[in-house]
């Protein structure tokens, strides 16, 4: 009897520390007034929220003067660089050595006990932003985390003013020509904005510049619609509360979008079909709620968002009441349709046993149930959904994946 008493004592302890490095969806994500930002520096922007860190590191020796060099190197590039967009380019990013030289810094700042130790135990592993490394030991999640911060912002810069190719290309290129006057010109001055103001920890010159260039590209895409909760999904999240959901099969029916190729046309008869298929099973009883989801994307730099459109469908043709739709407006391709709907299942407190419906189109359909998985673990580096049973050929169960919270460093409109 002691004997299996202190195999329950033992297993009790490790599901409590197993609970600890998983999501919560209690977590309340930290916002700026620029969404871009948190959404895709989520530990530089809570070191930069956070009073204690900004004190800390702003006097930290060894980071000081890593943010000292990099400011005299700016310097001489707005001097000298003139239309060498490269140049520019070459100045801001973070080196391999700089991120090397500020991971091993941060490693050794850290303890368990202290504000660093604390970050990680009440920010990094609640928030799900770094799932992916949940596992590490706390100290080597610190660093992961920082290098991945640094990536993401060296990709936007290599994209939208090195000009190289993103993952997606027709969709997500830079707006400018590298070789135009005006464009340096425009760099220049970015990179000279970037050292004004309070940027004065280690990383907020460079992350500054990123930033700013995703702007001056138009590629806010990433802050559409934000803080949605407060906003366009407001009227949802407070019937979610009054849910009882034992009255239905699926917590959600999920509308990937589909996107019209024509400059002027706001949604696509592909759009309008799904949307059909969906109104169906939600009149049916089938979920509570719809999720719409579908960015700016198709064609290039189009004004018309998918989610916002569709919603529209729904609510002005189809009758569906405003509190029972959920816009994603965010995705720009299926994997990130199934990752963002599974994100915002958890971040909204939906039941995370409760499998969710795929409503589309039949080759959308059995694209997402037999190949997508594998995309997605290629693209993504996880599965941000389980697939469950073949309902019909427009309809399949998915179940959410934790994993999805993971912030993803070279996608800046829809990290």
């Amino acid at each position: 009897m002691k004997l299996c008493y202190l195999f329950l004592i033992i297993y009790l302890l490790c599901q409590g520390l197993a609970a600890q490095e998983m999501p919560s969806p209690s977590y309340q994500i930290i916002q700026t007034r620029n969404a871009v930002q948190y959404k895709n520096y989520y530990l530089l922007t809570l070191f930069e929220q956070l009073p204690e860190f900004r004190q800390t590191l702003s006097t930290d020796t060894v980071l000081n003067a890593i943010y000292q060099l990099k400011t005299l190197r700016i310097n001489e590039a707005i001097k000298t660089c003139r239309t060498d967009i490269t140049c520019y380019a070459k100045a801001l990013k973070f080196t391999d050595d700089e991120i090397s030289g500020i991971g091993n810094r941060l490693a050794k700042l850290y303890t368990e006990n202290n504000l660093f130790g604390r970050l990680i135990k009440n920010h990094l592993i609640p928030s799900g932003c770094y799932a992916l490394f949940a596992k590490e030991q706390h100290q080597n999640l610190l660093i992961k985390a920082w290098e991945q911060d640094a990536n993401a912002i060296n990709y936007a810069i290599g994209v939208y003013v090195e000009g190289n190719k993103p993952n997606y290309p027709k969709i997500d290129s830079i707006s400018f020509k590298i070789k135009d006057k005006e464009f340096a010109e425009l760099t220049a001055a970015n990179a000279w904005l970037a050292l004004q103001g309070n940027n004065k920890l280690f990383f907020e010159p460079t992350m500054q510049f990123a930033l700013q260039a995703l702007e001056l590209n138009e590629r806010n895409d990433a802050a559409d619609y934000e803080p949605m909760n407060k906003g366009v999904n407001l009227t949802a999240i407070q019937q979610i509360k009054k849910v009882d959901w034992k009255k239905y099969p699926y917590s959600v029916i999920l509308v990937p979008g589909a996107g019209p190729e024509e400059k002027d046309v706001a949604l696509s008869p592909g759009g309008m079909i799904r949307c059909r298929l969906a109104a169906l099973q939600y009149k049916k009883g089938m979920a509570p709620f719809i999720v719409v989801s579908g960015g700016r994307v198709h064609p290039y730099k189009t004004k018309f968002s998918e989610a916002y459109e569709m919603k529209k469908f729904l609510m002005e043709v189809l009758q569906v009441p405003e509190s029972a739709i959920i816009m994603e407006p965010h995705a720009r391709h299926t994997t990130t349709n199934l990752r963002n709907c599974a994100r915002l299942m958890f971040r909204y407190g939906m039941p995370a046993d409760k499998a969710g419906m795929v409503c589309t189109v039949k080759s959308q359909s059995y694209y997402i149930t037999d190949i997508l998985p594998e995309r997605c673990k290629k693209e993504l580096g996880y599965y941000p959904y389980k697939s469950g049973k073949r309902l019909s050929e427009t309809e399949s169960e998915f179940y959410l994946n934790t994993n999805s919270l993971q912030i993803d460093f070279d996608e800046p409109l829809d990290p």
